[in-house]
């Protein structure tokens, strides 16, 4: 069912401007919102199209005005591995077309992003449709990485002017099948930003050797696209900054700029950096709004050029509309592009232009459930909405047979089956032991930077109030609570593990709830346990909890103009705890086996682990045995089986967790319908992204 949007004199003050119409193009749009580009994998599902047409619908429905599609490979060769669509293979224009009419029906508009991998092409495998292996491509013979291998081969010219026109016949495709229009993905790296760049440009011919020959390239694609599809709206995504050090200048991107403005785009999104860069962009750390310099800046190019109409479209680390509110306020920047923000909410621009703020489920910038995946060609979803990206599998319509559920839990899994049964109608009570939601999710909303965790808890808290659910706090449920129960999802969590050291019960050492819910006195700390949790504690330990702090700390670091616009502006980025705003902690964190921070996403963990080094956290691995905790320190047997006391006037425990599961026994015996779901059905691997999803999956085969 399509959004009912609000007059913009009836929206809430603070999104007047983001609520306003604009024109992108031959298109007119009711808000200066845009779904930006996500690669989800249902592109090449074997379903004619139901599943993504089902994701973009809702969204559309949500308010949505204009979506950008994942990636279309132009051709074989563009993909970027198995799980990219190129039009005219495997069935890929039937889903499509199939996507264009669910939005069309909702009165939304898509683009269609135009893509090559280049160097960044995954193609062990994989063969193109004569059956030949695929080859990787790009501008120089470079390779990446993290393409295990592979050495791209390098274009000739003739293959650089076919290329070209790879992405005109790709725009006349995406016309045919109904699309309102095209963006030619510029930036993070691929294709066509390696031919800009001097780092993957080495030629010397009319495609390189000059930063007038490098630029070339996109502007013969922009010059070709536009004249394929004279009548649809032709955007570029361009990076405001490379963040590659050798890289183009922002002088050279400014060129660039200029260059294309003549040729008749109607838009200029700016993303930023390249997925090898070694600067955070996208993770929760990441400051709110830190790369909106770089489109204030872009945008002053346009405006100060003959073609000052031209849209500029801001994007990254904006995950609240009140965020887009102020980027467009000055009134430089046209529009603002989220995307990960609609996996975790496809009704945010409705909730929020109706100014229902408190029942938007906030992406927290995790990247689990999706960045994470996509990078792995594994299908996508949300961690905070286990249904994205699986609408169809999981659909959102009243049931049937009304069914009393008791969720027993108010952690992310418990959250989540509870208001999954309360939205399809079921009666619903919760259970929560504590005297607060949120569990897990509570306590890492304390951590610096993830502020945002908080989000999703004061959504589900909303979305149970408004279904008329019962939620009982401070209360632990009992058998005789359950027994009338047509359902129980058990979701009941963890507590954390005691280990087995002499001195364990001594008044200095604490667990890792304690020392996230209380804090901790200066002094030197030793955190026994280096995975995730023990990296977040040393985090909430050694960082400061204002994010203007963090903000100015961010760009000093990584040497980028971070704009403050948006840090600290919205109450649920406070965290709750009081704190000195530069802890004064020494902390060492220590681990017997594996890796520092296992357990925190692929595209995170190098960022967690390089703000502890910045932070000056000292990190001793291979520990062989925690002997003793004695007053003011820990005694260990380190890698070389000497003693070893390290300083400790406090000890925080982070090794593991155990299932809370005691309610199991009874009810089977009391042959009440149950599933145990997260960390009380497997406490050894806790992991949030399965926690959701298994949450779902019980609630929605209990109670229909």
């Amino acid at each position: 069912m399509t959004a009912v949007v609000p007059p913009v004199a009836d929206v809430p003050a603070e999104l007047r401007t983001v609520a306003s119409p604009w024109t992108l193009g031959p298109l007119r749009l009711s808000n200066r919102v845009v779904m930006g580009s996500m690669h989800t994998g249902l592109e090449v599902l074997d379903d004619s199209g139901v599943a993504m047409a089902e994701f973009y619908r809702e969204r559309a429905a949500g308010g949505v005005a204009c979506i950008i599609t994942g990636g279309i490979a132009v051709s074989d060769e563009a993909r970027g591995g198995p799980d990219f669509a190129v039009f005219g293979v495997g069935g890929a224009d039937e889903r499509f077309r199939r996507a264009v009419a669910a939005v069309h029906d909702e009165g939304g508009t898509v683009l269609a992003q135009l893509f090559h991998a280049g160097r960044y092409a995954l193609v062990g495998g994989l063969t193109d449709r004569d059956g030949r292996p695929q080859r990787a491509v790009a501008p120089s013979a470079l390779p990446w990485a993290a393409t295990r291998g592979v050495l791209p081969e390098e274009l000739t010219a003739d293959e650089v002017r076919r290329t070209i026109e790879d992405f005109a016949t790709a725009a006349r495709t995406a016309a045919a099948i109904g699309f309102d229009g095209v963006e030619i993905m510029a930036s993070e790296g691929y294709l066509v930003n390696q031919f800009q760049s001097p780092l993957t440009n080495l030629r010397d011919d009319e495609w390189g050797g000059s930063p007038e020959r490098r630029r070339r390239f996109a502007v013969e694609v922009v010059r070709v696209v536009r004249a394929a599809v004279p009548e649809l709206a032709v955007t570029i995504r361009l990076s405001g900054a490379d963040l590659m050090p050798g890289s183009s200048t922002d002088a050279d991107v400014d060129a660039l700029v200029r260059e294309l403005l003549p040729l008749g785009l109607d838009a200029i999104s700016v993303g930023i950096g390249w997925h090898e860069s070694r600067t955070p962009t996208i993770q929760a750390s990441v400051p709110h709004g830190a790369w909106i310099e770089q489109a204030s800046r872009i945008a002053d190019v346009v405006r100060a050029s003959d073609h000052p109409d031209v849209r500029v479209i801001a994007s990254n680390r904006m995950t609240d509309l009140r965020d887009g509110e102020a980027v467009l306020a000055d009134g430089r920047i046209d529009a603002v592009a989220l995307a990960r923000p609609f996996l975790a909410d496809a009704e945010l621009i409705e909730r929020s232009l109706a100014g229902r703020f408190d029942l938007v489920n906030t992406c927290i910038g995790c990247n689990q459930a999706c960045l994470d995946r996509s990078v792995v060609g594994a299908p996508v979803s949300c961690l905070v909405n286990p249904r994205a990206a699986r609408e169809v599998r999981f659909p959102l319509r009243p049931t049937a047979a009304p069914k009393r559920v008791d969720v027993v839990g108010g952690g992310p899994a418990g959250l989540a089956a509870a208001v999954d049964a309360a939205r399809r109608g079921h009666d619903v009570r919760l259970w929560e032991a504590s005297d607060v939601l949120g569990g897990q999710f509570g306590l890492a909303a304390e951590i610096p930077g993830k502020e945002d965790y908080a989000g999703p808890v004061q959504a589900a808290r909303a979305e149970l109030a408004e279904r008329g659910a019962t939620v009982h706090l401070g209360r632990a449920a009992t058998l005789a609570d359950l027994r009338d129960s047509d359902a129980v999802v058990l979701a009941s969590g963890v507590t954390p593990r005691v280990v087995d050291v002499p001195g364990v019960d001594l008044p200095h050492v604490l667990t890792y709830e304690q020392a996230l819910r209380d804090g901790v006195p200066d002094g030197t700390v030793a955190v026994i346990g280096g995975g995730g949790i023990g990296v977040d504690t040393a985090a909430f330990l050694t960082e400061s909890p204002d994010e203007a702090v963090r903000a100015a700390e961010f760009g000093a670091r990584w040497q980028v103009p971070v704009s403050d616009e948006l840090v600290g502006d919205l109450p649920q980025r406070q965290p709750t705890a009081q704190r000195t705003v530069r802890p004064g902690h020494q902390v060492t964190v220590l681990r017997r086996s594996g890796k520092f921070g296992q357990g925190i996403g692929l595209t995170s963990r190098w960022v967690a682990l390089g703000r502890l080094r910045d932070a000056g956290v000292r990190m001793v691995g291979d520990v062989q045995e925690y002997l003793r905790i004695e007053p003011g320190r820990l005694w260990i047997r380190d890698e070389s089986g000497d003693e070893v006391a390290v300083p400790a006037d406090v000890v925080v425990v982070c090794a593991g967790q155990e299932a809370r599961d005691e309610l199991t026994t009874g009810l089977q015996s009391a042959d009440v319908p149950y599933a145990v779901v997260g960390g009380a059905r497997d406490a050894r691997s806790v992991d949030a992204v399965r926690a959701t999803s298994e949450a779902l999956e019980a609630v929605r085969r209990l109670a229909p």
